[in-house]
């Protein structure tokens, strides 16, 4: 007599998840020239950086690398330590933040990229990689928005039909009399028309600078008579050493979530966050000149900026150690124990003779 198997069925292994994709544009991008994989990459590091370098390490390109996504997939940390891991591995030279200038479809945005590398990097490898990529995202934009000449179609003649006759020519005949000119019609009284004021001939970069706002952010968008008010304060801005692309980070940045007046605000930013003279100012730029189109960000706290004034990855405010509590607590210490000796000594001599 057969006997039933009450075993149960072994269970197929769950399969991980996959990684979390980021957008188009943003996420984890590998660093060239780096070596293969070994049991000893991250050995220097911290438990907790050297745990979660390894999951970055095996991320694809084009993996979600921001901080909730990394501290969902990760359950031993959470946002805050995954944070302040990143901010290691940042100035042990492994990752950089950076943001990219992207323009698709007219519209102008900045993304996010953080750039990886298995291989520890110095300052000046980050500076001079984010220098070429900095270029060749130039590059690759100017080739995107040179126009294209039109396609050339060649024109082909007309076949005749099999049997068909050749077309002859129609005979010209003689041109009849002209014909007495009837009487003239009264032009119907139309208004005048306003024309559009002539858009200058070679406007000045302040004036390019506050035309793309409103591309770069729609709640900022301004007409040609409100470019033309503003452009001599967008001038002095210039004339202190800075750039279109400072100009427009200034004025984009932290904005509210509703703007009334484009104008208004622009013409009071404009006024109070102007720059300070500089010793040595730039050359201004010119209507030519290409933008920079990748910045680096601070890993803490978000800050664009040059390579070289964000060394480690981490701007200046950040880069300062905390106050240590010991040392501010010394000094109140140091008097107590004054005041103690100066009561004491005074009680001693109360004593004597």
């Amino acid at each position: 007599m057969a006997t039933e198997n009450l075993s149960p069925a072994l269970r197929t292994p769950a399969s991980s998840p996959p990684y979390p994709k980021a957008n188009r544009g943003y996420g984890k991008r590998s660093a060239p020239d780096q070596r293969p994989q070994r049991a000893d990459d991250f050995l220097l590091l911290p438990e907790r950086e050297r745990y979660i370098a390894g999951y970055v390490d095996r991320l694809p390109d084009g993996a979600a690398m921001d901080i909730k996504s990394l501290a969902k997939s990760i359950p031993l940390y959470g946002q805050m330590a995954v944070g302040s891991a990143l901010r290691a591995l940042g100035v042990a030279g492994h990752l950089r933040h950076a943001q990219c200038r992207v323009e698709e479809r007219g519209q102008v945005r900045w993304v996010t990229r953080t750039f990886w590398s298995r291989t520890a990097r110095d300052n000046e490898w980050w500076g001079t990689f984010l220098d070429a990529e900095n270029n060749r995202a130039t590059q690759e934009a100017a080739a995107t928005t040179a126009p294209q000449p039109p396609p050339w179609v060649p024109v082909q003649a007309p076949v005749p039909r099999a049997g068909a006759e050749p077309s002859t020519p129609a005979p010209v005949t003689p041109a009849e009399p002209a014909a007495q000119p009837a009487a003239p019609v009264p032009a119907p009284l139309v208004p005048q028309q306003r024309t559009p004021e002539p858009a200058p001939a070679h406007p000045s970069p302040a004036f390019l600078a506050l035309a793309q706002l409103g591309r770069i952010e729609p709640r900022l968008a301004l007409s040609a008579a409100d470019c033309t008010a503003l452009e001599p304060l967008a001038t002095q801005w210039f004339t202190r050493g800075v750039d279109t692309d400072y100009l427009t980070h200034a004025l984009t940045s932290g904005l509210p979530a509703r703007v009334g007046s484009p104008i208004g605000f622009v013409r009071r930013r404009l006024t109070d966050k102007i720059p300070p003279h500089l010793p040595t100012a730039p050359t201004p730029a010119t209507p030519g000149s290409p933008v920079r189109r990748l910045m680096v960000e601070c890993t803490e706290c978000g800050t664009p900026g040059p390579s070289e004034a964000l060394p480690d990855g981490l701007c200046r405010p950040c880069r300062k150690p905390d106050p240590d509590p010991a040392s501010e607590q010394a000094p109140e210490a140091n008097a107590e124990r004054d005041v103690h000796d100066l009561v004491a000594e005074l009680r001693g001599i109360l004593k004597g003779p």
